[in-house]
């Protein structure tokens, strides 16, 4: 099921169309579906594909002629190349007369395995760029790598790449469009359970309900997404415990750097190594009140939802699940799910207003958007602002956002109103986002201040 990736085709498609020599580069996390988005472009196209393998030299080398042969009709079955050099020389010349895709998908694994493949692949850039007519594409999941060794000002390969792409999971609306058949409150809890990455959302089943798939896909010993983030950890890291610690200190509420490191037991110059490690990775995001560079309020959270829920859900009941307890796993979740839902929905909510800014529907022209939080002078007492985007001195948007079975009262907008007077913009623009509707005093309020958008979750569904 090949669903989405329009921007990322369209991409690569004018870039083939260009008939002159092109050099992409696709990175991002694992499961995302940079193969998916590639086998997408590459249909009906001469492409020679070749993925690498965590092996020698040798193999790769058999793998990638092998890869070839199967393209080149007239070769002998059992021919192999003696060199990466001689291997990669036969595709350029062959590109001078014609069109062809050269696809290298787990480039990491290969490029270690023969530390003078990247070397090799710029003296052939080098020498047939001018003249040939081959698209590569060098694909890898390791970010890490691929920003350090392709990507990088030092690396062999920089400079020579016409393109990057750099895969993100899907976000909401286009997450939605893996279950259907679910109803609206059910869509917002899946997305909040796997995330946007495509092979997590294959997982979900929309024709069962919510609590059967979480059941089958987290609270079953046998299922793809059990043990998925150790798995994960394993193969991107080289401790994989202590970054475990780390992670699991977050979910359970540590969000200060002080606080992790308390938890993990070890020196906050080792978690904050660490921690960078994972941001890179995208699985913890590191956040300021917005607006502020004070590093002394800067919190840690968890960024993607699959790590999120795994951790605040399934790692307490790994013995339990192991027995076949999924009933009683499920019964320990189901109470916190909508607590759980507040930092989803306002994800959500944050994608919305980026909707609107980039169809130039949003009255503030923001650069950026986030959540702010600090000490009201006034009252002494801590206050919390759920979203907040800054165009300019003059004008900023503050939004609220609540994931409840209430209707959003009079009170919440009033309150929303009352803690924007702590910035020094004039020009204020206000949203309520709310997933059950607003009451009647709170729509007329609304209506008669004018600088009020009041979002209901089903209109976020319509785009």
């Amino acid at each position: 099921m090949f669903v989405g990736r329009e921007k990322e085709l369209n991409i690569l498609n004018n870039q083939f169309k260009s008939n002159k020599f092109e050099f992409t580069v696709i990175y991002g996390r694992r499961r995302v579906g940079k193969t998916a988005i590639i086998n997408e472009f590459v249909k009906n196209k001469k492409a020679i594909y070749f993925t690498g393998v965590e092996s020698n030299a040798k193999q790769n080398l058999q793998n990638l002629s092998q890869s070839i042969l199967s393209f080149e009709d007239g070769m002998p079955i059992d021919s192999e190349f003696s060199s990466f050099q001689s291997a990669l020389e036969f595709v350029f010349k062959k590109s001078l007369s014609e069109r062809i895709c050269l696809v290298i998908d787990e480039y990491p694994y290969v490029a270690k395995a023969s530390k003078s493949l990247a070397s090799t692949l710029q003296l052939m850039i080098d020498r047939y760029k001018d003249q040939s007519k081959l698209f590569l594409i060098l694909c890898g999941s390791s970010m890490s790598y691929m920003e350090d060794h392709v990507l990088a000002y030092k690396a062999p390969l920089y400079g020579r790449r016409t393109a990057q792409i750099k895969v993100q999971p899907f976000e909401f609306l286009e997450a939605c469009k893996y279950f259907d058949n679910f109803c609206d409150e059910e869509k917002a809890i899946a997305y909040g359970v796997v995330g946007g990455t495509p092979q997590y959302l294959l997982q979900i089943n929309d024709k069962i309900s919510l609590k059967d798939n979480i059941k089958n896909i987290y609270l079953n010993s046998a299922s793809f997404l059990f043990e998925e983030p150790t798995n994960l950890l394993k193969q991107e890291v080289r401790e994989p415990a202590i970054y475990n610690a780390i992670i699991t200190a977050v979910a359970n509420g540590a969000s200060k750097l002080s606080e992790i490191a308390s938890k993990v037991g070890e020196e906050t110059s080792v978690c904050s190594a660490y921690i960078k490690n994972l941001i890179s990775l995208e699985i913890i995001k590191k956040e300021s009140p917005y607006g502020e560079k004070n590093s002394r309020k800067t919190v840690y959270s968890i960024e993607d939802n699959m790590f999120r829920f795994w951790y605040r859900f399934v790692a307490d009941n790994m013995s339990i699940i192991s027995r076949g307890a999924d009933e009683l796993a499920y019964s320990r979740i189901e109470p916190y799910l909508s607590d759980y839902m507040g930092a989803v929905f306002e994800e959500i909510s944050k994608q919305y207003l980026w909707h609107l800014l980039l169809n130039g529907k949003c009255p503030v022209s923001f650069t950026d958007i986030g959540r702010w939080w600090g000490t009201n002078p006034k009252t002494r007492t801590q206050e919390e602002i759920d979203i907040v985007g800054f165009e300019n001195k003059t004008t900023a948007l503050f939004a609220e956002c609540k994931w409840t079975n209430e209707k959003v009262d009079v009170g919440v907008l009033d309150k929303l109103i009352e803690r924007s007077n702590l910035f020094n913009q004039t020009e204020r623009y206000y949203y309520l986002f709310s997933k059950s509707g607003f009451t009647q005093g709170c729509a007329e309020k609304a209506l008669k201040l004018g600088n009020v958008k009041l979002v209901e979750y089903k209109d976020i569904l319509k785009g």
